[in-house]
């Protein structure tokens, strides 16, 4: 009986010596807090055993580096870490703000939105063959122009093509159309062979009346050799983390329909609106109105479907209407989400093309030497221009419905590549210009481009999306 009482004081004594070293050194602050779950270090785990071994031992104890208590106590805080690690993990991964890798493809899947894949992409070879009319030296194909297989695949040409004479071929990056492993198509295989333009691309259709109309025989022929690869990954942690962050957790709700459509191939941005116009408080009968005496509205007409607006903005590579369109694709994926008696109107958003123009100071890279024309032609200036017109790509399909094109932005961005050391008089285009007054005589809309000052960015209505008009004649190296 005395041993176990021994014990018990002994006991007793380390866990109020413990105590007393976790409230001293603030040992409350790990674990489980406001901020989530915080982890101790390996050097706070080793610091309070070194301290409790003290307090315990005395201040006489050797815990130098080549103490065998030291050593002992190291392992051990060693393996604490680990056990703290894990925890942690544990914790972040059952939120979807903190999952990384399968738990998060876990959670989603809980949710009813299976991690996605992402598309294939590789390169073809696009050729001229022939000689353009001369009114027309140059076949441009667009970033976006879709391209087909024997088997039904499609794919669609990821940057913009000029093709002429003097510059007959071009290997280009292509990328799948519809996402996942089945469209990593590989040549050998004839269905999956990438092997002709689309007939019924509108991106296409100025490339196909060229053609009609020319008295010399040309086409584009397409060569792909290669094999389309990275259909089997799926969407990075990031991507798919905002995926279900905007996913509704209940049925009946307009993020649903949102985030349905939002996974159709072919769809870059998507906003379900109910009703557009709202108040009119600009009335003078608010701020005066007896509610009382008269009515505010009248009531639904149960005998009238009611609308909601689905305004889609689609990739460049996205076919609209017809039966396998992009329309039809929508209607179909949220059929079964939309409330009885309510009905989406899927519209296509207006596309507002944007250029850029500014001269360029350039440091560091292999330019020639000669006059500004013979500079700005050259291979390495060419190169640079496409890698500038790609970053302001990148941030222009990042913008929403009716978001401003910013200079300050559209400037850091172009700051940001290697070799820009200034760049000098920037400046927006916009394609087309925009209405000076409104006409409601039967006239056509403005043609053109219109240049915008130095500076000053580019506003856009609720319906409209930027696109990036990718030609860099307005980019001048000085």
């Amino acid at each position: 009986m005395a041993d176990e009482r021994t014990t018990s004081v002994e006991t007793a004594d380390v866990l109020a010596i413990d105590d007393a070293i976790a409230h001293s050194s603030g040992a409350g602050s790990f674990g489980v807090t406001q901020s989530g779950f915080v982890p101790k270090s390996f050097a706070r785990l080793l610091a309070e055993k070194l301290a409790l071994a003290r307090a315990l031992l005395g201040e006489d104890l050797d815990l130098g580096s080549g103490s065998a208590i030291r050593k002992l106590l190291e392992v051990s805080a060693l393996e604490d870490m680990r056990t703290w690690a894990a925890l942690a993990s544990i914790y972040d991964n059952s939120f979807v703000g903190s999952a990384t890798g399968e738990a998060l493809s876990r959670l989603g899947g809980e949710l009813g939105l299976e991690r996605p894949f992402l598309e294939a992409s590789g390169t073809v070879m696009l050729k001229l063959t022939g000689s353009p009319p001369e009114s027309e030296p140059e076949v441009v194909i667009p970033r976006g122009a879709r391209l087909l297989t024997s088997g039904g695949h499609h794919v669609a040409v990821d940057e913009r093509v000029v093709l002429s004479a003097a510059t007959p071929e071009r290997v280009v990056p292509v990328v799948a159309f519809f996402p996942g492993p089945e469209h990593n198509l590989d040549p050998a295989v004839p269905e999956q062979k990438v092997d002709r333009l689309n007939p019924v691309d509108d991106l296409l259709r100025p490339l196909f009346e060229l053609r009609e109309d020319s008295n010399d025989a040309f086409d584009v022929v397409v060569e792909h050799t290669a094999p389309l690869t990275g259909g089997e990954l799926q969407w990075p942690d990031a991507r798919y983390r905002e995926l279900l962050l905007r996913a509704p957790r209940s049925v009946w709700r307009a993020e649903a329909i949102e985030v349905a459509a939002s996974l159709v191939p072919g769809v870059r941005q998507v906003q379900v609106r109910d009703g557009w116009g709202g108040l009119d408080i600009a009335q003078s009968i608010f701020g005066n109105f007896n509610f009382v005496e008269r009515l505010f509205g009248s009531e639904r007409d149960l005998g009238s479907p009611y609308y909601l607006d689905v305004l889609v903005a689609p990739t460049p590579a996205a076919i609209w209407e017809g039966p396998d369109g992009l329309r039809a694709a929508i209607e179909s994926a949220i059929e079964d989400l939309r409330p009885i008696s309510i009905f989406p109107r899927v519209e296509q958003a207006e596309e507002l093309g944007i250029g850029i123009a500014a001269d360029l100071v350039v440091r560091g890279l292999p330019l020639p030497t000669g006059s500004r024309a013979t500079v700005n032609a050259s291979p390495p200036a060419v190169a640079l221009k496409q890698r500038l017109l790609r970053r302001v790509r990148q941030y222009v399909d990042g913008l929403g419905f009716g978001e401003p094109v910013r200079a300050a932005e559209v400037i850091w961005v172009l700051m940001n590549e290697p070799g820009v050391a200034d760049v000098r008089r920037p400046r927006l285009l916009r394609f087309p210009a925009a209405f000076d007054a409104v006409d409601f005589e039967d006239t056509p809309g403005p043609t053109g481009v219109e240049e915008f000052d130095c500076g000053a960015n580019v506003g856009l209505q609720p319906n409209q999306v930027p696109v990036l008009v990718e030609d860099d004649a307005g980019l001048t190296i000085v």
